[in-house]
């Protein structure tokens, strides 16, 4: 039996805040091999997958991209919208075809503005996905870049 990841926003909101939350999605669809965002740009809104996958990816030396994790069903994509300068600090693409509730940044700040449990309850959630790219972030560049043989604590 799988444990749902904490990260997962059925496992992060409450029914009152995902269903607030919600009501400000519109489904948009992304075919395999899209963008949906690229490093630097300006980050004005985020996903929550509804089926597909997607993967992020952070910019090395050299100028190549290295998928760093991988996003699905209930997964945040995009938290660089909640914080200045508001600029994305990895990509995105659609590994498959993906199908995501898609928020305007700008709308859900305001309704965060509004109410304080609400931003709470989304900041906590945003923290929990922020904490765990970190950590994938860490541990892919490792596996990547670390001497192999040397001692690593994950």
């Amino acid at each position: 039996m799988s444990m749902l990841s904490p990260t997962r926003i059925a496992a992060s909101l409450s029914a009152e805040h995902r269903s607030r939350l919600m009501a400000l999605a519109h489904e948009v669809h992304f075919p395999e091999g899209a963008r949906l965002f690229t490093e630097g740009a300006p980050a004005d809104r985020f996903w929550i997958v509804r089926s597909g996958a997607v993967t992020l990816d952070i910019k090395v030396p050299g100028g190549r991209s290295v998928v760093i994790d991988s996003l699905g069903q209930g997964e945040l994509v995009g938290w660089s919208w909640l914080f200045p300068p508001y600029r994305w600090q990895l990509g995105a693409e659609a590994m498959t075809p993906v199908r995501t509730n898609e928020f305007d940044a700008a709308t859900v700040q305001r309704m965060m503005d509004s109410d304080p449990v609400f931003a709470s309850s989304i900041n906590h959630w945003v923290g929990r996905v922020l904490s765990h790219r970190l950590q994938a972030a860490r541990v892919r560049l490792l596996d990547l870049y670390a001497p192999h043989g040397s001692e690593i604590t994950r």
